[in-house]
């Protein structure tokens, strides 16, 4: 189903931003649709954060163009701020109030009360809100910017690095409450370097290099780019497969099974030449977000 730039609640449109002389967003261009988690992914540098900040009002762009809601991002940083929630990578609390207080305290800040969704959020997350934020670790001050933001009824959700610091129950948590926000028709923009993460969650990816977004689409989209890796063992030799196009990695391997790494346009010729072979046992892993990730990172163009 295509979908059109008008119903687009983030549309960024060849955003850039220059510190001096560095120029940190060279050309950002993508959009986020209502019911669609959209991964924004890049390492440390690439320019998430800037984006990110930009989006939020905090940084004025230098070039291009940024609206939330139709509205312009900085201009109407104000009203767009009452339809969004978001959470940072790391979270700074207020050493003497407790995990409750603040949660109650961030909930007013964007005019929402102690509900039964922070309850539930609570429960969820296994936090204890009677504690001081002083004696929290780093994931539980990220728990309580999560419950805040999944009790908020926003229409747009950001989330920046937001499972740092948790434990894998409370990573899976945290799928599960986004995966929610989806059904109810919110739009998530999230943020992170864990791949795995990306690719359960998110419809869409964005890919960000030195300031400036590489690739779009779904991973679907994007596995013709990447590479199946196959195992198998024929009755017969195969010494061609070195020499067919497309084919790379043939390595012998100690249990006697042969690996290979094959383009996904040149799966059904290759299929074709080991059928011919008798296939005694098969295996195939499909291609990977880290696979595609490493290709654009991997080029020693700077890095």
């Amino acid at each position: 189903m295509m979908q059109q730039n008008n119903n687009a609640i983030l549309h960024i449109d060849h955003l850039q931003k220059k510190f001096g002389k560095f120029q940190a967003l060279k050309n950002v261009t993508f959009d986020v649709y209502p019911g669609e988690v959209f991964g924004f992914i890049g390492p440390n540098g690439a320019g998430k954060s800037t984006t990110i900040r930009t989006l939020l009002g905090i940084l004025r762009a230098t070039g291009g163009t940024a609206t939330l809601f139709g509205k312009d991002v900085y201009k109407d940083s104000v009203s767009i701020h009452k339809r969004l929630a978001y959470v940072p990578g790391d979270v700074y609390l207020w050493p003497n109030l407790t995990g409750g207080e603040i949660i109650d305290l961030f909930l007013k800040l964007g005019n929402t009360k102690h509900n039964s969704k922070t309850d539930e959020m609570i429960k969820r997350f296994q936090l204890d809100p009677t504690k001081k934020a002083r004696t929290y670790s780093k994931g539980n001050r990220q728990k309580v910017a999560l419950i805040a933001a999944f009790s908020t009824d926003a229409d747009f959700y950001i989330f920046d690095e937001p499972t740092s610091g948790l434990d894998p129950l409370n990573e899976e948590v945290f799928q599960k409450s986004v995966l929610e926000l989806k059904k109810q028709g919110k739009a998530v923009l999230l943020s992170s370097h864990i791949l795995s993460e990306v690719e359960k969650m998110c419809d869409r990816i964005g890919i960000i290099r030195s300031g400036e977004i590489v690739e779009t689409g779904s991973l679907s989209d994007m596995r013709h780019l990447t590479r199946t890796v196959i195992q198998f063992q024929t009755m017969q030799p195969t010494p061609n497969l070195q020499s067919m196009k497309g084919v790379y990695n043939v390595t012998l391997e100690a249990n006697g099974l042969t690996t290979f790494s094959v383009d996904s346009d040149k799966l059904s010729t290759t299929m074709d030449y080991l059928s011919d072979k008798q296939i005694v046992s098969l295996q195939s892993t499909p291609p990977t977000l880290e696979d595609l990730f490493m290709r654009y990172y991997s080029s020693d163009e700077g890095r």
